[in-house]
């Protein structure tokens, strides 16, 4: 008897965002470090982009009325994934598709990852619906590991932005996300920005919170979110401790930061991580 292909003897992350050509964000990075990091990266692209939104001109196409049909011919490979991890989202569609994904493809073995990307400063992007967020809110449900900045978990939770959180308003932002066990296990609140570091809130429902500061290099650059959470993505697949994973993530985008400072890449650009890829082969 012929023994069955299987496609499933490697660790693999499904990552549904969009792709771009140019300026280092979404698929583009996720593919480099997920692969660095010995996870296989497999990508729903969700829109393809020449270059990322930061830009003032861009091409775009929409990818949305043929994600289904590709989605289906993942189901015929029956393919297993140890992350399911979703970034920019568009329209409430590709959010329920990603509900349908999420339901389809994930088993004992996976890890759900959610960066709800919808604003930043306080603010909605202007691409961003306010019917799109409710939706968002369904998804974070589906998470075990949730990533928002601060205008997105505050958007989440229905609370209004405060530049200067206090920790104990971080703590109720953690703990309404979490609703008793409804929502992610793991949260980070990321990219909290004091006069002289920047801040990454940690909730874990089985130890409680904790925070890891590093001294502001630079200037916040495009794709940095991204980075973040590719490398915490890959750490969950590999089973690594949630705040060491957001240490080494927030090492790393430090380091990529003071890097393209160095080599004068405009803002618009990204992150040169390139440069410094080799970290993340030795975690």
């Amino acid at each position: 008897m012929t023994n069955k292909t299987s496609h499933n003897n490697q660790r693999k992350a499904a990552v549904i965002n969009d792709f771009s050509g140019f300026g280092r964000c979404s698929t583009a990075v996720a593919l480099p470090i997920l692969s660095a990091m010995k996870v296989q990266c497999c990508v729903v692209p969700t829109a393809i982009f020449s270059n990322h939104t930061g830009f003032e001109s861009f091409f775009v196409e929409d990818y949305t009325e043929n994600m289904e049909s590709y989605i289906q011919e993942w189901k015929k490979l029956d393919l297993r994934f140890e992350a399911i991890v979703s970034g920019f989202l568009a329209s409430e569609e590709q959010i329920k598709i990603v509900e349908k994904f999420i339901s389809d493809f994930k088993d004992h073995r996976t890890t759900v990852i959610v960066d709800p990307v919808m604003g930043d400063y306080g603010k909605l992007y202007s691409t961003y619906k306010a019917q799109t967020a409710i939706e968002m809110k369904n998804l974070v449900n589906y998470a075990d590991i949730l990533t928002p900045n601060l205008t997105e978990a505050c958007i989440l939770v229905g609370e209004s932005y405060r530049q200067n959180p206090s920790q104990s308003f971080l703590k109720s932002l953690c703990e309404r996300l979490w609703e008793n066990g409804a929502g992610p296990d793991k949260i980070v609140i990321t990219g909290l920005e004091n006069d002289n570091s920047i801040s990454n809130f940690i909730f874990e429902s089985a130890s409680g919170f904790s925070e890891i500061s590093r001294k502001k290099t630079g200037i916040q650059r495009s794709g940095t979110g991204d980075v973040f959470s590719s490398i915490i993505t890959a750490c969950a697949v590999r089973k690594i401790d949630f705040e060491k994973s957001v240490s080494l993530a927030a090492e790393f985008i430090a380091k990529a930061i003071e890097r393209s400072t160095e080599l004068e890449i405009p803002v618009s650009d990204g992150v040169c991580f390139e440069e410094i890829l080799g970290d993340v082969t030795s975690i």
